[in-house]
């Protein structure tokens, strides 16, 4: 009887409380959007200070590098600028920004390894060793990291040549002129490759800007490194200055610089057989004799165990 009469309370008060909740007016509709809005606005306001907050950070950092590098960057660092240029690094304080990470990384690491060694009970001479490995690595680490992004550039670039010279020979022979045709083809070859586009889009906004026409393609040629564009460019030059056909000699730089695209494909097909005989040695054969010489090897063992027997 008392727990029936306590299933009947709770049964009675479960069903006011729903009663009450169905009575209570709801909140409009409007409001809760109103509302979902301005927590968005909050968030977005929150998002937007935490980015100028980084932002400002990163400026100091970057100042402050810029000025640590500043004395190195005033002398002629030609190979270093050239480096950075096919890096994609072309802003005015590229060169000093660089030249400061490079320090600054060099005294960080060096100073970091000779006081965390003695911490983790290392020697004075292992601190040394360790600090000027550090003081190494910190110079040659960006000059590694700028060197490999100016190849995958320079790789992506070459790659994608021979298609942006088969649209510029599409665009000539339309009735195109080489301007125009350059701007077509910078807006086509986007979807293919970016950095192709960009950098002949520069073209396009340098010649727009009032260089002349071979030393925009002539700063093509040093922004890139790339021998390909410099014959192209080469090309485009002297077939202005002798006033001969553009298409044709377009299509038969196309058709040579697709030809190397093949033979490269090529040599990097002959190449897999020799850098596939490291992993085979390695680990592939190894496995292999396991697996053949294995059951062989444990009945000889079995074998001889019973005749020593």
């Amino acid at each position: 009887m008392i727990y029936f009469a306590t299933a009947v309370l709770a049964t009675s008060v479960a069903l006011i409380v729903a009663l009450a909740g169905r009575l209570v007016p709801a909140r409009p509709r409007a409001v809760d959007r109103r509302l979902s809005e301005l927590e968005q606005r909050v968030s977005e306001q929150d998002a937007q200070l935490e980015r100028h907050r980084r932002q400002e950070r990163a400026a100091r950092l970057g100042a402050l590098v810029e000025r640590l590098g500043g004395g190195l960057a005033k002398g002629d660092r030609t190979a270093a600028r050239h480096l950075l240029s096919h890096a994609g690094y072309r802003y005015p304080n590229a060169l000093a920004i660089y030249w400061g990470a490079r320090l600054g990384l060099m005294a960080s690491l060096g100073v970091a390894g000779l006081l965390v060694t003695p911490m983790l009970g290392g020697g004075v001479v292992g601190a040394m060793l360790v600090a000027v490995w550090g003081a190494v690595l910190g110079w040659v680490a960006p000059t590694l990291y700028v060197g490999k992004r100016a190849r995958a550039r320079q790789k992506e670039i070459q790659r994608a040549l021979p298609d942006a010279l088969d649209l510029l020979v599409v665009c000539v022979e339309a009735g195109l002129a080489l301007n125009q045709a350059l701007v077509r083809v910078s807006d086509e070859i986007k979807h293919l490759s970016r950095l192709t586009g960009e950098e002949l889009m520069a073209v396009n906004l340098e010649i727009r800007a009032g260089v002349p026409r071979d030393e925009a393609l002539r700063g093509l040629g040093e922004r890139t490194g790339i021998p390909d564009v410099r014959s192209l460019v080469a090309m485009l030059i002297q077939t202005d200055r002798f006033g001969t056909s553009v298409a044709q000699a377009l299509r038969v730089h196309s058709d040579t610089v697709r030809t190397k695209r093949r033979q490269r494909a090529e040599e990097a097909a002959a190449k897999t057989t020799i850098k596939l005989i490291f992993p085979l040695v390695l680990f592939v054969l190894p496995a292999l004799f396991v697996v053949i010489l294995g059951p062989a090897l444990i009945t000889i063992y079995r074998t001889l165990n019973e005749f020593v027997r």
